[in-house]
């Protein structure tokens, strides 16, 4: 039996029956040493209890103990008188020593026992968290990458795979240059601090389909054993479909400003050639111009004109969707807050409660937002005091989004809609396109006075119940 099975009998459970079994043979060998004839002793039978004790013990309580073994084999082993003190001496040190080794060494056992069992929990904790990452990282949807310094793909997860490399070799010992030369031009051109940035560059898969990507990636140096060196961790997603999108929405919102504008275009062209027209008409009555090849002709193109500006839209209606306006206008905050704040205007979000789902466009909606606040962010640039208050309100059948500022306020609010104004700081066209796409959606754009500053109120048409579930499901 090797030492550590025999030290493992001194368990905590098995304290109270071994101090008792010890004080038991204390009391046996006492009984037997006093039996036996003189100048026999049996006291080195005292290291017994005293090993067995030294295990429960602390360092006071043995030396104690072994004091008092010492005092009673010297009282009942009847040796000679004159030397009893060097022998009570020399016994209590051994008994002592003997009752302290035995201490000392299940007290380091059992701190080697417990550092044992705290490097194995820590392993096991380590073990958990390496697998629980290695799960995140594969089932992650974005693409994640480990690069050396070089370029080389040291890791890569199956998300990384299917972007980069599909149905081809494996990824891991491939260099990046090859599907994102920028991020190995990144990489190359480190100095290898710790360094966090984002880029957006153009990808190529091993197919030799070309993609924009959106990469995340940070860099760090370290000199571990199992990883040392430079290294660099991005992660990536595939944003050509987020850019086609944008891009197709863009043109469909050109398109449709592009309508309105020329429909306001056309307008002012048809009051022109109506008052043109009438004109003609009177001077058609002097006798002299009568069968004027010239003035027939200015007729015609009079005419003319008048059918091209036949063109203006009227009651136009965009495609729209049930939206979430409490989304809307966390996002408008988001873009707005920077540029307020920039020019000193105080914000202040009011909003009456839960909003329901209006009937809209969210993207163009959000353009009709922006517009009415930079609006107000530029009417309040010399005011003395800045405020834009954005607040939202429900009423029976619709929303109200009020935009009120403290700013100079509109002069003369009867032309405030129509297009083409001489007091607009640009075109006099913002105003114009904003009442237009939010009638399209159905709702309206009103001016509403005050002694101080304007505000203006998009009203926009809630979903009842009915569009509610037809447009979930």
């Amino acid at each position: 039996m090797d030492l550590s099975a025999a030290l493992s009998i001194y368990a905590p459970a098995n304290r109270r029956r071994l101090l008792i079994l010890a004080a038991l043979m204390v009391v046996v060998v006492a009984v037997i040493d006093w039996w036996t004839k003189p100048y026999l002793s049996l006291g080195f039978l005292y290291l017994f209890p005293i090993m067995i004790a030294g295990g429960y013990l602390t360092r006071v309580q043995i030396v104690s103990f072994a004091i008092f073994c010492a005092i009673l084999k010297e009282l009942f082993s009847y040796l000679p008188p004159g030397d009893a003190v060097p022998r009570l001496i020399f016994s209590s040190a051994g008994f002592i020593g003997t009752g302290l080794f035995i201490y000392e060494l299940l007290h380091n056992r059992r701190m080697l026992l417990d550092h044992l069992h705290e490097i194995q929990a820590q392993q096991q904790a380590r073990r958990e968290a390496e697998e629980q990452l290695q799960v995140l990282v594969e089932s992650s949807p974005a693409a994640i990458v480990t690069l050396d310094a070089d370029g080389t793909i040291l890791l890569a997860n199956e998300a990384a795979q299917q972007m980069l490399a599909p149905d081809a070799a494996p990824l891991r010992g491939q260099s990046i240059a090859g599907y994102l030369p920028a991020l190995h031009s990144a990489v190359r051109s480190q100095t290898w601090k710790n360094f966090r940035t984002t880029l957006q560059c153009k990808g190529s898969r091993s197919n030799g389909e070309v993609f924009l990507a959106g990469v995340w990636f940070s860099t760090w140096s370290s000199d571990h054993a199992s990883v040392s060196g430079n290294r660099l961790a991005a992660i990536m997603v595939d944003l050509s479909d987020d850019l086609r999108s944008r891009e197709d929405l863009n043109l469909d919102y050109l398109l449709t400003n592009t309508r309105i504008l020329m429909s306001a275009v056309s307008h002012e062209i048809r009051n022109l050639c109506g008052a043109a027209l009438v004109v003609h008409k009177n001077l058609a009555k002097v006798g002299e111009l009568r069968g004027n090849a010239d003035f027939e002709a200015l007729g015609t193109l009079i005419h003319g004109l008048e059918q091209i500006s036949a063109m203006e839209l009227r009651g136009s209606q965009q495609p729209r969707t049930a939206i979430e306006l409490t989304s809307v206008l966390d996002e408008l905050r988001i873009l707005i807050d920077t540029a307020a704040q920039e020019h000193g205007v105080s914000m202040q979000w009011q909003e009456t409660g839960p909003l329901p789902l209006v009937w809209a466009d969210r993207y163009g909606l959000m353009q009709v937002f922006l517009n009415l606040a930079k609006n107000s962010i530029r009417a309040m640039e010399q005011a003395e005091t800045r405020r834009l208050t954005i607040r939202a309100t429900v009423e029976a059948d619709h929303v109200t989004v009020h935009f009120e500022d403290t700013g100079s306020g509109v002069a003369e609010p009867l032309t405030l809609f129509r297009p083409f104004q001489s007091a607009a700081q640009g075109t006099g066209l913002g105003l114009y396109v904003s009442r237009a796409l939010v009638k399209s959606f159905g709702g309206d754009l009103v001016y509403q006075p005050r002694e101080r500053g304007c505000c203006f109120q998009v009203v926009l048409p809630s979903v009842n119940e009915s569009e509610e579930t037809a447009a979930h499901a």
